[in-house]
Formats: structure tokens, C-alpha cells, sequence
């Protein structure tokens, strides 16, 4: 068995080889069972910790094609490791011969969900945002954010990327990170100010609260939303998606993400106003963008046939296929 350290693993996951594989991936298909959720109690923690980092919760997310690849990606998320002076999430993922079982590869989760999470956004976007789309607006400070204006380079000439923290310092520090790999980067304060300005507005949070306003939101622009993967979480506020082409990862995501349950639940979005879903716009079935005037919006909740495409990509770069 092979094994793919950080390093390695994002050397072989190059953007515009990621997005191809996604792309690739979704039009042809794959088996995804639903994923395996775990709460693992913690009878040691230490007197008065909260109830919730006590918790560690643990995701397996299984998908294969049959008689070639198994792959399996096990999350295990502990909200008390801020405490510890430790990641909060760490993910590892297992490949295997989906004929034989054979152990294939050994390959560092985190970097192969980050680097998938900002592909999928990019290849969504391939489809919604304008073509002649150059400023890009990143939300939000985390690891995916900071991977987002390389993965849209992918898939669009963006000539000006702005980015908007809640803590200015956050932002201007990865801006100071982009404008030394030779992008024409700023940090923004005034983020309304920001999102009228944005061909694209790309937003990686945790918020709880809507922190984009759709009456910010220019015409002919693209809302892309990675953050909310629960149903407490939102990026967005109803008038976001008010009058939007909305399109999904899955159709998972009604479920799933309260940037969709909210406005569902409020009467502004129908289901069967979501537009198509990204296997749907990879295999030519659902439309994309129609005009340029127009505005659409992308939700993403992940997906495990997004790991395992990332994952067969990393092994098979190293076998030189």
C-alpha cells in the first residue's frame, strides 16, 4: 500500500487536473451509499467542559465504482481540540481494488477535502459564472478559502481577487499571501461595498448568520456557497436566492444546508426551482447560465464521489496513469 502525506497529496491535485476528474467523474457516475455518522462520548473530559467538546464526531463517507476503485474517507471532528491547541477536524482516506479488496493507498483526508471542496465550486462555476468574469470575491479566512482564487483560475481569467474577513488582520494577511504568488489581491472592510463590485462572490464560513445580503449582489453575478453543511448554519439571506438560477452539489444539499432550508421554508425558493445539480450540468442535462444579466447561485454540502474521484487522481498520478 501506498501512502500520500500532505505534501504529496497536494502536488498530485493540481486545480485544473481536479476540476477535469470531478467533471469527469460526475458525468459518468459512481455508487455513493449515505454516510455513516458517529458521536463518540467522552466519560474523561474534564470537569465543566461544554457538553458539545465532549463529543467526537466521526463521518465515513464510502463510494466506489464498481470493479475498479473503493474508497472510504473518515472525518472525525472535535470541537474541544481549539483547547488543545489542535485542529479541530482531521480526515484520512483509504483506497482499495473494489474487486479484490487490496489495500491501494493511505491518503491525507484534510488536503484531499479542501482541495475537492474548492474544485467542485470552480467546476460549477465553469458552467455559471460569466465568461468574462475577473473579480473575485473571497468570504471568509479558513483553509478553503485560501485555496479559492487558485481553484477558480481554472475555470475563469480572474485578474483581481478581494478577500473579507470578520478579523481585517486575517484578510489582509492572506491578501499579503496571494499578492506574493503574483495576484492582484486586497483586503476588503466594507463588504457590501465588496460584493457590488464581484463578478464572483465565493464564500468558505462557519457563520450561523447570514453574512451576504442579495440586495448586495450585482446583476449577472455568481454567488458560490461552500460554508453551510447543517441546517443551523447560513451564508446567505433569502434575497440572495430571490429571482436566482439556483443550482446544487446534490440534491442532498435541500436538506442539508439552511442556506436552502431557510428560504424553502420562507416561500422564496421552490425545490423545483433548483436548476440542476452538478451531475446534471457535467452530463448536458440542466442549462446553465442563459445571459449574462442574470444571476445564479451554487450550494455545495460535499459529496463522497468528490473524495474518491481526488483520491483515484492521487494514485493513479503516481503509477503514472
Amino acid at each position: 500500500m501506498q501512502f500520500f502525506d500532505a505534501p504529496a497529496t497536494r502536488a498530485a491535485l493540481p486545480f485544473d487536473r481536479l476540476v477535469n476528474a470531478l467533471r469527469e467523474r460526475f458525468a459518468n457516475g459512481g455508487e455513493v451509499p449515505p454516510r455513516h455518522v458517529h458521536e463518540i462520548v467522552n466519560p474523561l473530559a474534564e470537569a465543566g467542559t461544554e457538553a458539545a467538546h465532549r463529543r467526537l464526531t466521526s463521518l465515513i463517507m464510502p463510494a466506489w465504482l464498481p470493479g475498479r476503485y473503493y474508497g472510504v474517507k473518515i472525518v472525525n471532528i472535535a470541537p474541544g481540540n481549539a483547547a488543545r491547541q489542535l485542529p479541530g477536524l482531521h480526515a484520512s482516506y483509504l483506497l482499495f481494488d473494489a474487486r479484490t479488496g487490496v489495500p491501494l493507498a493511505q491518503i491525507d483526508g484534510d488536503e484531499i477535502t479542501a482541495r475537492r471542496t474548492a474544485a467542485a465550486s470552480a467546476l460549477a462555476g465553469s458552467y455559471l459564472a460569466r465568461a468574462d468574469a475577473r473579480h473575485l470575491l473571497v468570504v471568509g479566512g479558513g483553509r478553503v478559502a485560501s485555496l479559492l482564487p487558485d481553484a477558480w483560475r481554472a475555470v475563469r481569467g480572474i485578474e483581481r481577487v478581494s478577500v473579507w474577513t470578520r478579523r481585517p488582520e486575517q484578510a489582509q494577511a492572506l491578501a499579503a499571501q496571494w499578492q506574493a504568488a503574483g495576484l492582484a489581491a486586497e483586503a476588503r472592510q466594507d463588504l457590501a461595498e465588496a460584493c457590488r463590485e464581484a463578478d464572483i462572490v465565493s464564500c468558505a464560513t462557519l457563520s450561523n448568520e447570514p453574512v451576504v445580503r442579495g440586495a448586495w449582489l450585482a446583476p449577472g453575478s455568481h454567488l458560490d456557497l461552500i460554508g453551510s453543511f447543517t441546517p443551523a448554519m447560513r451564508e446567505a439571506d433569502d434575497a440572495c436566492f430571490d429571482g436566482a438560477r439556483v443550482f446544487v452539489d446534490t440534491d442532498e444539499a435541500l436538506k442539508k444546508s439552511g442556506d436552502l432550508i431557510a428560504p424553502l421554508q420562507h416561500g422564496v425558493l421552490r425545490a423545483d426551482e433548483v436548476r440542476g445539480t452538478l451531475t446534471t450540468l457535467s452530463k448536458g442535462v440542466a442549462t446553465g447560465r442563459r445571459q449574462a444579466s442574470e444571476r445564479t447561485v451554487f450550494k455545495s454540502v460535499g459529496y463522497a464521489l468528490e473524495d474518491l474521484a481526488a483520491a483515484v487522481l492521487v494514485y493513479e498520478s503516481a503509477a503514472g496513469g
